[in-house]
């Protein structure tokens, strides 16, 4: 059977040659030949080509489709070589051996093909590959950023425990002294307490800037209007910007509230507004706008949630930023401000307390045209229960009395800060228990009869002054709680302030805590 179709295929009786049917025309012979033998030369190149291709590249998930191609386009090479040699061999058999592989490889192919089609349609084009790397390399930058920020973070924090309880020794000596200077004399002193207190307060400010800046700042948040805390701001404001500069407040505009530490929501809009005053030095024109802004997937930052939004605008039409300027705006410590007149850590600090608050910043700026800055937190719907503004004038005779308020117990584990609270609760009539850390505090809570108040650090070794705060809480509903920190890192997350209780930053004056004290105390009064 073999033999007989090699017969078939290889016999040449009766056949002729295809150079028979060119009449032998040495013209047309060569133009056959040489045409043959240059497509055969290319067909077979290009499998080798496409070989290499697949050896060296495994990680191609269409290698098969490349053993088709390649198998495909030798066997065409192979016809174009049998076409060369029927010119002057009769093998017609053997080359319709070949056009019918080629033929059932083509249709493979064909078919493969098309199945294959949506994939490679799928296939990323040159500007997308070019988008997508550019994405990818934002996100690397971005990433690089979160990075330096998660550095600076644990290094300020690891810093301003401790250095804000050095700030509040020196914070609160002061208020002794101002105290005792008060009924004794001491004016040849003052200037120099003076300079002490203005210096201690610009270290607790830088402090908690860095703090701000890398998201890792003790935030009280509370409930608060939009549209009435930017007008509360208004004599304030007019007087940071003096008579030069027009001050104009697009209000009423604002259906939502917003959640956050308003303290550091007027310190982020004066700072604006002290920037948009550097920048007019001829003077010129203030506007802040409060409006509602509503995302769904067009964030206008990456890290944005969609939802409600309420927006604070702050415009001015000074001198602008420049380009290179504008890029390195938030980084901290940056300043175009001469020597001794800026600390590079303003902007830093908006940006880090929008982020720490869920919100985000813009800003834009033409040299030449001024400047926007749009403050983006999170709104929802007005729920009843605003912030309770605190008075420090509330501090004043109402507390400074040495009638009996009943038990105190400190919980503090720097000594120094420890006696000077403990004293400055005395001199406003309370007995005081103290306590060096959470577990000895909590012994003392559950050893002492009545207690009126109890004032705990956060930061504190062994047991937390969160936790024995909900301890205390749970055991005592009703009983007034001021919990003070100097940095509390994570432990504040989720801490609901609930009437009666309340958080004090370091460092801080005996004043102010007294006058917050007395804020508990109404709290509890109106509860009852």
């Amino acid at each position: 059977m073999l033999s007989a179709l090699s017969q078939w295929l290889f016999s040449t009786s009766g056949l002729e040659p295809h150079g028979y049917c060119l009449l032998w025309e040495p013209g047309l012979i060569w133009l056959y030949a040489l045409s043959d033998a240059a497509t055969a030369v290319a067909y077979f190149c290009i499998p080798l080509t496409l070989i290499t291709i697949g050896r060296r590249r495994r990680d191609l998930v269409f290698q098969p489709m490349l053993a088709l191609f390649a198998a495909f386009i030798l066997l065409c090479g192979a016809t174009h070589w049998l076409d060369l040699l029927t010119l002057w061999a009769p093998l017609y058999g053997l080359q319709g051996v070949i056009k019918l592989a080629t033929a059932i490889t083509s249709i493979i192919t064909a078919i493969a093909l098309w199945r294959c089609l949506p994939y490679f349609l799928a296939l990323p084009s040159v500007d997308q590959l070019r988008q997508a790397n550019a994405a990818l390399l934002a996100s690397e930058e971005r990433l690089a950023h979160a990075q330096k920020m998660e550095a600076l973070g644990q290094l300020t924090g690891g810093i301003a425990h401790d250095f804000n309880n050095v700030l509040q020794v020196i914070a609160g000596s002061l208020s002794v002294i101002d105290r005792r200077m008060g009924s004794e004399g001491g004016t040849q002193i003052r200037p120099s307490l003076e300079a002490i207190r203005k210096a201690s307060n610009t270290a607790s400010s830088l402090v908690n800037r860095m703090l701000a800046f890398s998201r890792r700042q003790t935030l009280v948040p509370r409930e608060v209007e939009p549209d009435k805390l930017v007008a509360s701001l208004r004599e304030m404001l007019r007087r940071t910007l003096g008579p030069e500069i027009q001050l104009d407040l697009h209000l009423e505009r604002c259906r939502s509230n917003v959640s956050c530490d308003p303290s550091q929501l007027e310190s982020a809009l004066l700072n604006l507004a002290i920037n948009a005053r550097d920048a007019m030095p001829q003077g010129g024109s203030l506007r802040i706008t409060t409006v509602d802004r509503k995302f769904d997937d067009d964030l206008p930052d990456p890290e944005a949630r969609p939802g409600s939004y309420v927006e604070f605008e702050v415009v001015d039409n000074g001198e602008g930023m420049t380009g290179e300027v504008l890029e390195r705006a938030f980084e901290p410590f940056f300043t175009t401000k001469p020597t001794g007149r800026g600390t590079g850590l303003g902007l830093s600090q908006i940006y880090g307390f929008a982020k720490q608050s869920g919100g985000f910043v813009r800003i834009e700026s033409k040299l030449g045209e001024g400047t926007s800055v749009r403050l983006f937190l999170p709104g929802h719907a007005p729920s009843g229960k605003l912030a309770i503004e605190d008075n420090a004038a509330l501090a004043g005779s109402d507390l400074v009395s040495s009638a009996f308020r009943g038990m105190a117990l400190v919980v503090e584990d720097q000594a120094e800060v420890r006696s000077q609270i403990a004293g400055a609760l005395e001199e406003i009539g309370y007995a005081v228990l103290e306590a060096a850390d959470g577990v000895a505090g909590l012994k003392a809570l559950e050893s002492a009869g009545a207690l009126d108040l109890l004032v705990s650090d956060i930061g504190l070794p062994g047991l937390s002054g969160r936790q024995l705060a909900e301890i205390a809480r749970a055991a005592r509903p009703a009983l007034p709680i001021l919990l003070i920190t100097g940095y509390a890192g994570a432990s504040l997350e989720n801490l609901k302030i609930v009437p009666g209780m309340d958080v004090l930053r370091k460092p801080f004056t005996l004043d102010e805590l007294t006058a917050r004290v007395q804020s508990l105390l109404m709290g509890g009064a109106l509860m009852q």
